[in-house]
């Protein structure tokens, strides 16, 4: 069964719903530059992706605005990427097209207490919650919000590298890794994953709680 098919409806406490429509749509549009730059995506690791309909958090090394949608074209069908996105982007229009492709607001400023139960209901639902752990592109700082989700909603990681090499971008899932053990040792392997997975350093963890 879907993400979509298995979200709740909206409401007080229930998970944010994921349009299938709007949301291939949307992946579908955001891709077209890449397309008419005559760029090519290359997805290694797929078979590391868990069926749809079981709680996984993606976790990406992150460094372009096209990365969340790179990612969620290259996930297996079935899988519905919802991201924290920051609260920022939710504005008339750009906003509700967001909110309709089942991602949601998080307050970068703070420890957003909201974005973490938002993100919480998802994977109790079932689905799939992406996550860049340095916060920003090319952040500086590799927080601990993943591993904290990661072990509160006992969902799996799945890290995910993602490198550009010309006309040439490379996307490489690897196994998941268990929601076990502490928030700093869970954060340091994730960081170690992603950056075997992209190929580059990431930064060291910073704020185990950050998001």
């Amino acid at each position: 069964m879907s993400d979509a098919r298995r979200a709740p409806p909206d409401a007080a406490g229930a998970a944010p719903r994921v349009s299938p429509l709007v949301y291939r749509a949307v992946v579908f549009v955001m891709g077209l530059p890449l397309r008419l730059r005559g760029e090519r995506v290359e997805v290694q690791g797929q078979g590391h992706v868990p069926s749809p309909g079981t709680p996984l958090i993606v976790a990406a090394n992150h460094r372009t605005a096209l990365d969340p949608f790179i990612i969620a074209a290259s996930l297996p069908p079935g899988r519905f990427l919802q991201f924290m996105a920051k609260k920022e982007l939710f504005v008339p229009v750009i906003g509700h097209i967001i909110r309709a492709g089942g991602s949601f607001p998080v307050d970068r400023s703070t420890n957003d207490l909201g974005a973490v139960r938002t993100s919480l209901r998802i994977l109790q639902a079932g689905g799939t919650l992406g996550i860049f752990p340095e916060g920003t592109r090319g952040g500086g700082e590799l927080h601990g919000g993943v591993a904290l989700l990661a072990l509160k909603g006992k969902a799996p990681i799945l890290p995910v590298g993602l490198r550009r090499e010309g006309k040439r971008w490379l996307v490489r899932f690897g196994p998941p890794l268990p929601p076990t053990g502490g928030i700093k040792a869970l954060t340091a392997e994730v960081g170690d994953r992603l950056a075997e997975l992209a190929g580059e350093p990431l930064p060291s963890r910073v704020d185990e709680g950050a998001l």
